[in-house]
């Protein structure tokens, strides 16, 4: 799996997680809705839907122009742009949620991909996997998404200072990673 390619060509991103890439890029608001435009996504509303492909086009932008100190602050911002589910009251919990809240906001012909009233999911845009925890202030996850993994890293670092103020999270480079043509990304949580 390659970063910036999603894995079909007919999925969609809610627009309240589009707009996170406006709030991640601070006080360059019209650099990131130029970047976002040049790609098709004009004027984002966050009730809207977007093509998966194009906002991870825009990723690309950000990445080659800008670089990935950004992608990791705009993937800082998505936690505070969707609803969280009220059992969510831990780190091990977020953590786990975190894949489900993923499908929820995408979705293919029209359909989320997670449906919480029934708790049923469908594939087709990779997955947030939690892995466990490996240490009473530790814990896993594997991202095997079409997403960049510092994006995915400032995920992983705002959701788990909900809970634990001194979460850090790093890449763990003694695996395979999409950096480097992987199919996935381990990353290593300690708080």
């Amino acid at each position: 799996m390659t970063q910036f390619v999603a894995f079909r060509p007919d999925v969609e991103v809610y627009g309240a997680v589009v707009l996170s890439v406006v709030d991640g890029m601070g006080d360059f608001t019209s650099t990131a809705l130029k970047i976002l435009a040049q790609h098709g996504i004009k004027k984002p509303q966050p009730e809207q839907w977007y093509p998966q492909q194009a906002w991870l086009d825009a990723f690309k932008t950000i990445a080659e122009k800008i670089g990935p100190l950004t992608l990791f602050a705009i993937g800082k911002k998505i936690p505070e742009q969707v609803e969280w589910p009220p059992w969510m009251d831990s780190i091990d919990k977020a953590l786990g949620a975190l894949d489900l809240n993923y499908h929820l906001h995408h979705r293919i012909n029209g359909e989320p991909l997670f449906n919480p009233e029934t708790g049923q999911m469908t594939e087709g845009i990779g997955h947030y996997r939690f892995t466990g925890m490996t240490g009473p202030n530790s814990a896993e996850m594997v991202c095997d998404n079409p997403y960049p993994s510092e994006f995915d890293r400032g995920i992983i670092t705002t959701l788990g200072r909900r809970f634990k103020p001194t979460c850090e999270v790093r890449l763990d480079k003694s695996k395979p990673t999409r950096t480097e043509g992987a199919d996935s990304c381990n990353y290593l949580i300690e708080f």
